[in-house]
């Protein structure tokens, strides 16, 4: 299974998304073809109601600890209750930081 089939299984079932996207975006980054590294999420969930956007980050990185641990590099969230999509999904910019990684031959 692969990492991005592995992050949307585990967030699915704990968080019972009304809205769920799982991009994996290692392709903009110095890392080698395929890999699954770097990924963008974005969360439409009833969970995150009462929760202050840290709060609901802490959430979704404990549950994907494991990947975390495992090579999970770099992961861009946006998580929003249902309330919050409905006002927020025409306007949306949701893009990921630029890469400030790249080799340490290129930070010399």
């Amino acid at each position: 299974m692969s990492r991005a089939a592995r992050i949307q299984d585990i967030l699915t079932k704990a968080l019972e998304p009304a809205f769920l996207e799982v991009e994996n975006e290692s392709h903009m980054h110095s890392v080698p073809a395929n890999s699954e590294t770097h990924f963008k999420v974005l969360i439409v969930s009833e969970r995150f109601a009462g929760k202050s956007r840290i709060d609901r980050q802490r959430l979704v990185n404990d549950l994907l600890k494991s990947e975390l641990q495992s090579g999970l590099h770099a992961l861009t969230q946006k998580t929003l209750t249902p309330e919050e999509w409905e006002k927020q999904k025409a306007d949306l910019q949701f893009e990921s930081p630029e890469c400030r990684g790249g080799s340490a031959r290129e930070r010399r």
